[in-house]
Order: C-alpha cells, then structure tokens, then sequence
C-alpha cells in the first residue's frame, strides 16, 4: 500500500429524504447575514489583528450592512475581552447591530463572556459542544447522555447569567459543533433538549446554527442534512436555523446557497472567505450571486476596492486575481475575440436595459470597477513580452495591474512605428510614460514621524509651479499622503493597489514604488524612483495625478 491511497477513506453516506423539497426552490430573499470575520476570521491570521485593525475592520462591516457581527470569544482571550469593552465603552456599537460572542458550555467561560457584555444593549450569545461521534468517541469520552447533559447546564446558565442583566437584550445561540459529522436523529435530540430549557417564541426565537465544522459531503448532502433537520426539530416556527459552513471541499458557497434552499435562515461567513484550513463561506462571493440574480443582498458592495484594501490592511492577507467579482483580472478579457464580444455586448447595452454582456455576469461599474480592454503580451511576439525584458534588463518587477496599463501603452508605440520595440525602446518609454511627468505636481520634500502606528506627514508639493505645504496623518505614509492632497484639492482619491522593490544591489541600489490610484472613480497608474523609498512612494502618487490631469487635458481638448 503506497502513502496516496484512497482505500483508507470512507464515502459519506447519503441521507434517506426522498421527498426533499430543496431542488425545486429558489432563493428570491437575502438571508440573516452574521460576520465571524473578528473571532473566525481573525484567529485564523498569522498574525492576529491588533485592536485598531478590529476596530476598523468592525466599522467596516457596520458601513457594509452588518446587522450582526461575531467579535469575539472574551472568555477565552484577553485581547477579545478588552476589544469588546472597547466597542461598549466608545459607544461604537449602533443601536440597530447586535454583537455576537462565542463561549463553551461551561460556567466560568459564561460567566466571563456576561462580564464583557456589561452595557451592551443587544447581544447574542453563541453557545457551543461538540456533538459528533468521533469527538464523543476519541476526545471527550462521554456516551450521548453525557455530551446531552453538557449542552443542558450550559442552556441553563446562559438563561440564568441573561437575568443578572435585564438591561441587555439577550438571544441565545446554540451550535451542535461538528453538526454535519452528528447523527441527525441525536443532533434534534441534543437541540430540543437545549430549547426545552430556552423555551423561545415567535417573538423571541433562539438561533440553531449548524455548522459544516468540516466540510465532508457534496452540498446536496449538507442540504439534505438542513431540510432533515427543519422538518424533525421542535418549536421550529421559534428558531432561526442558521449554518456555518467551511471550505474544506472548495463548496463553501454552495453548500450555504443549497442550505438556505433546504430551509437555513442566516448564514455566517466572512469577508473573502478567511478562516481556518481552506476558509470559511465567502460572504462576498454568496452576496453577489445574490445581486447577480437580481435578489437585493442586503448588504453595500458597490465600493468594492475601499472594501478589498481595508480588509487586505487588516488581515494581511491577498486577494486572489481571480477572486469572484473582486479579483483584478476577473473583468479582465485576454482573448481577442472575448474582448470584441464584449465591446460590441457593451456598445449596444443602455442604461435600464437588464443587464446582458458576454463573458460579464454583472456590470463591473456596479463594484467600482470599469472594463478596460488588455492585450496580452507574448514575450516571442517581438514587440511583447513588455514585463519580461523590464525584469531581465532593468530589474523591474511590475505588478499584474501595471503590466497590464503599461503593455496598452507599447502596443501603442509599436503600431505606431510599425517596427520591433527594443528593451532599450521600452525603457524609455516606461520613464516618460510615469516617471518624467513633473506637471502640475512636483515633490519637493517632506519629513515624517512616526507614534502609536501612526505616520504624521508634512510635505511640500509644487502645485503648478507653486510651492504648497500640506499635512496629515493615517495609518501609514500613503495613507497620510492621500489625505494631506485630498485636503488641497478637488480631487477624489483612493489607493487601490500598492507595491514595491528595490532596483539593483548596494551603494547603487534604488528603490521603485508603483500605485494604483483612483482619482474622481476613474484608475490610473503612478510610478515613483529614488534612493529613498518614502520618496518613490511619494512620487508614484504624484506621478498617477500628473497622468489623471494630463488625461483630462485631452479629453477636454
């Protein structure tokens, strides 16, 4: 028997419903939408957040829609416990967002996490065990009565901890953690049990949530597994069913959309789909099917790019190229004839009209976003390859969004001169195409400090050849430079992408910033040199304003 083999695993058995009514259902209505992107999301980082990235990753989800938001398990962390207190304290919280918190069934936790909730005025608590054979079996070593009687003394707690506290306004949550791997038939018996003890109503129902701990099945199973559920449990007309579901088969999305077809009202996910092993249920991703389909989501994506670099800021993390709807090539067409479909889709299209483009499920200025047509650069074309002789002969690393800006611009020159563009050609053509552009703005110095991870910036700009000093302070000198210009100017700005590197080796080693701005909705790309690499960065933005200005000349003219 070889290490790779398949003979070790077992198939998930299927589930006996052979009246299921989920196939023939359609979701017209957006569902309960819970982030677990600051207790999920976050313990699943690197490097977890710090409070100012919670605190503006939790303002991030109120601007989006979030009605509920998951932000942390106080009992368990202390950094999760003073987070919360935060949020109380700052009055951060809206009156019409209600905070979840996470604890184990046991006293000292409940106590804890009531403790951290002192002020709040609405608040879910998220009680949980496992339920599932092999945890009974191989760690926790109780029978079913056992695992049972966990998930009772902790209902009863949080019922008697809720009425220290009649000031709050309490819902109680339960999951059987690793639902998908429980017995259906023990799962509604450990639940029944719990809301025995809850007693909720119509007006005042408890949240089930069923969580895909790990994702084992096909979705039809998973929803299979939620429409079983639905039909046995008590008091079901007094419970929001809610689901929880992983990415550890890659069906996160469709296992939660099958699920709300089989009866799920609230789905928990995160943002991008962060969470731990392969992530959890994309809640961008799921949303927009929903907006794709013509059902109104809920929640406010149409900033897209504010909301991916805010997240990229606070998680550390990438976004995928191809990331559904959010990913930088995903309204990108390389193949010329899907470029010409869609121009000619795109110049029939009038506003009102549904929505009907090749190769384009949604409209991309509905994110942000604008489609802008990309030739694809082979490098064994003789006037292509524009990335892989900047990187050979220059040292130039540009990032996928700038070879695409820059490839237009050589295709551009090469038609023109009807000839092969040497590296040299090239070269030149990049230094007056983004660094060479001193009009109307021009660095002239600046000094920067730096307390408590924030950068303060005066900087001195020439503004059509006259000298203006500008100051600010943000999360880091980019940051601080683009509130320092919005303040002297007319001029909508937003960094979409940023990057860096440094050019050559020792004494003679320059630095390269690149940018990625948006400036009154439309993008343009910057690009800064120096010794320095504040200074390159500096520059790279000044640089994208001079191109955005030069472009208005033209369109003008």
């Amino acid at each position: 028997m070889t290490a790779f083999d398949h003979r070790k695993y077992k198939p998930f058995p299927p589930i006996k419903l052979s009246d299921r009514q989920w196939p023939d259902r359609v979701i017209d209505a957006a569902p309960y939408w819970c982030s677990v992107d600051l207790r999920d999301g976050n313990q699943a980082l690197m490097e977890p957040m710090s409070v100012e990235q919670k605190k503006r990753l939790f303002l991030l989800l109120v601007d989006i829609g979030f009605k509920e938001i998951e932000v942390g398990f106080p009992a368990a962390s202390q950094p999760d416990f003073d987070f919360l207190r935060l949020l109380v304290d700052e009055k951060l919280i809206p009156d019409d967002v209600t905070v979840q918190v996470l604890t184990q069934a046991r006293e000292p936790l409940i106590a804890r996490t009531y403790e951290a909730l002192i002020g709040v005025k609405s608040a879910i608590v998220h009680m949980y065990n496992s339920t599932s054979t092999v945890q009974r079996e191989q760690v926790f070593r109780l029978d079913t009565d056992g695992i049972k009687q966990i998930a009772v003394d902790g209902a009863r707690l949080l019922v008697e901890y809720a009425a220290r506290y009649p000031q709050t306004r309490w819902t109680f949550q339960y999951s059987p953690e690793s639902f998908t791997g429980t017995e259906l038939e023990y799962a509604v018996e450990v639940v029944d049990a719990v809301t025995d003890i809850w007693q909720p109503s119509v007006d005042r129902p408890a949240i089930i949530n069923l969580p895909a701990t790990v994702e084992m099945s096909t979705p039809n199973v998973y929803a299979d597994q939620i429409e079983w559920f639905c039909r046995r449990v008590a008091r079901r007309e007094a419970l929001q069913i809610s689901i929880h579901t992983h990415n550890d088969r890659g069906c996160g999305v469709a296992a939660a959309e099958l699920a709300v077809m089989a009866g799920a009202d609230r789905i928990e996910g995160t943002l991008f789909g962060n969470g731990e092993r392969t992530g959890n249920m994309d809640i961008i991703t799921m949303a927009m099917n929903l907006y794709s389909q013509g059902v109104d989501p809920k929640l406010q994506l149409g900033a897209m790019d504010r909301i991916s670099r805010t997240y990229k800021e606070c998680t550390q993390l990438p976004i995928h190229p191809r990331h559904p709807y959010v990913g930088e090539l995903v309204f990108t067409a390389f193949s010329g004839s899907h470029q010409d479909a869609i121009n000619k889709c795109l110049a029939g299209y009038q506003p009102g009209d549904y929505w009907q483009v090749a190769y384009l499920p949604i409209d991309p200025a509905d994110l942000g976003r604008s489609y802008q047509e990309v030739i694809r650069i082979n490098s064994q074309s003789g006037k292509g390859g524009v990335a892989y002789v900047l990187d050979r002969e220059f040292g130039l690393q540009l990032p996928r969004w700038m070879q695409i800006d820059f490839s237009q611009r050589v295709q551009q020159r090469a038609e023109q001169e009807a000839t092969e563009l040497s590296p040299e050609s090239i070269w030149q053509l990049f230094k007056e195409s983004y660094v060479a552009r001193k009009l109307p703005y021009h660095l002239e110095g600046y000094q920067v400090t730096r307390r408590d991870k924030q950068d303060s910036l005066v900087a001195e700009v020439s503004v059509g050849g006259k000298p203006v000093s500008m100051a600010a302070a943000g999360g880091g000198v980019v940051d601080a430079f683009v509130q320092a210009l919005q303040g002297h100017s007319e001029h909508r700005i937003g960094v979409v992408e940023y990057s860096e590197h440094a050019i050559g080796q020792g004494e003679d080693a320059r630095a390269i910033a690149y940018v990625l701005l948006t400036v009154n909705g439309e993008r343009v790309c910057g690009v800064g040199i120096s010794e320095d690499i504040v200074n390159a960065s500096l520059s790279a933005i000044l640089s994208a304003l001079n191109r955005s200005a030069a472009a208005a000349q033209t369109r003008a003219a």
